[in-house]
C-alpha cells in the first residue's frame, strides 16, 4: 500500500484523487491546505487526516507527497518534503523558474529521493499507443511541431490570472506545449516570443516559436481567445494530428505522404491523472529517483523555455 499526503486541496487535488481512487493499493493518508475549511472538506470527501501544517503532514505515516499548490510555493514544499524523507510528485510547472528547479534537484540528488514533475500527457494510453505505432510505421524524422490552446471561459477569480500566484498563459498553458516540442524535437536551442497583458498583470495571450536540435515549433497559449487545442507533429513522410484537447489525448490521426490514413482512438479513464500516478508509484517501489519519461533534464528544459519566453514578453514574478 502506498500512502499519500497532499499539500493543497484545490481543483487539481480533486482531479488527483479521482485518479488515485482508480488505482489499487494507493490511499490518501493526510492532507494539508492553508485554508482549514478546504482541507476539512477534502478529507471528509476522500478520507485521511486533516493536518494543520505542512510539517504535521510530512511527519505523518506517508510514503509520498503530491504537491497540488500553485507554482509560487512548489519549491518550498518540495524541499520540505525531501528534508522529511518523502518522495515528491509535484504539479507542473515544477517550480517558478530554472534556478529554483536546480535547487530542488540538487536537494533530491543529495537526499537520494524520487522527484517527478506531474506532466501528464506522455502517460495517457493514446500518447503511448501513438509512439508505439510510429515505431513500426514511422512518419520519418520529425522536424516541426505546432500546438496550443486558448481558453476564454475561465472565471476571472481563477488563480491563472493572479500575478502573486505565478499565473499567466505561458506558465499555466505554455508549459504543456514546451513538453510536446521538446519530446518530439529535442533540446531547445532558441526561443522567440510575443505576448500581451490585456490589462492584467500576467500574459493573457502569448505565442512562442522555438528552434530545437531536430527542428522547429510554433506554440501558443491564452485566456481571452477561444483556441482549438489540438497538436500537429510533422515528419518527412507523414504528419500526426492529436485532436483536442491534445494534453488529455484520446484520438489521433496519422496522415502519410502515400495517401494512407490511420486513426488511433484510445479513451482515458478516471480523469487521466491515474496514469502518471501509476508510473510514479512504480518508480517508488523499484527504488528509482528519476523518471525516464519526465526526467529531471526534461523538467529543466521545459521551465527554461518558459523562462526565456517570459523574459522576452516582460513577465517577472515576485522575488525574481
Amino acid at each position: 500500500m502506498t500512502k499519500w499526503g497532499i499539500i493543497g486541496c484545490g481543483r487539481i487535488a480533486h482531479r488527483f484523487m479521482q485518479g488515485l481512487n482508480a488505482l489499487p493499493d494507493n490511499v490518501l493518508a493526510a492532507a494539508y491546505s492553508r485554508r482549514i475549511e478546504a482541507v476539512e472538506a477534502f478529507v471528509n470527501q476522500y478520507g485521511g487526516k486533516a493536518c494543520s501544517s505542512a510539517d504535521e503532514l510530512l511527519a505523518s505515516d506517508i510514503d509520498a507527497v503530491y504537491i497540488a499548490t500553485l507554482p509560487d510555493t512548489h519549491a518550498v514544499y518540495t524541499i520540505k518534503a525531501f528534508n522529511a524523507g518523502k518522495a515528491v510528485l509535484c504539479e507542473k510547472p515544477a517550480t517558478l523558474n530554472l534556478p529554483q528547479l536546480d535547487e530542488v534537484l540538487a536537494v533530491a540528488k543529495a537526499k537520494n529521493i524520487l522527484f517527478m514533475e506531474g506532466m501528464k500527457p506522455p502517460f495517457y494510453p493514446l500518447y503511448k499507443k501513438l509512439k508505439e505505432y510510429l515505431a513500426i510505421d514511422p512518419i520519418g524524422p520529425v522536424g516541426y511541431v505546432r500546438a496550443g490552446s486558448s481558453v476564454a471561459d475561465i472565471s476571472r477569480d481563477h488563480p491563472n490570472f493572479s500575478h502573486a500566484l505565478a499565473g499567466g498563459a505561458l506558465m499555466q498553458i505554455g508549459i504543456y506545449e514546451a513538453f510536446l516540442a521538446i519530446d518530439w524535437l529535442g533540446n531547445t536551442e532558441e526561443v522567440q516570443a510575443m505576448g500581451r497583458f490585456s490589462g492584467m498583470e500576467v500574459d493573457m495571450f502569448s505565442i512562442f516559436q522555438t528552434r530545437h536540435q531536430n527542428g522547429y515549433a510554433q506554440l501558443y497559449g491564452g485566456f481571452d481567445l477561444h483556441g482549438k487545442g489540438d497538436a500537429l507533429i510533422c515528419g518527412t513522410i507523414g504528419h500526426v494530428t492529436i485532436h483536442k484537447n491534445w494534453w488529455n489525448p484520446a484520438k489521433a490521426t496519422i496522415s502519410y505522404l502515400d495517401g494512407r490514413t490511420v486513426e488511433i482512438d484510445e479513451p482515458f479513464t478516471a480523469g487521466g491523472l491515474n496514469y502518471e500516478i501509476a508510473h510514479f508509484v512504480e518508480l517508488l517501489k523499484t527504488g528509482h529517483i528519476e523518471s525516464p519519461v519526465i526526467s529531471h533534464e526534461m523538467s529543466r528544459q521545459m521551465i527554461k523555455m518558459i523562462d526565456d519566453a517570459r523574459a522576452i514578453v516582460g513577465l517577472k514574478y515576485i522575488g525574481e
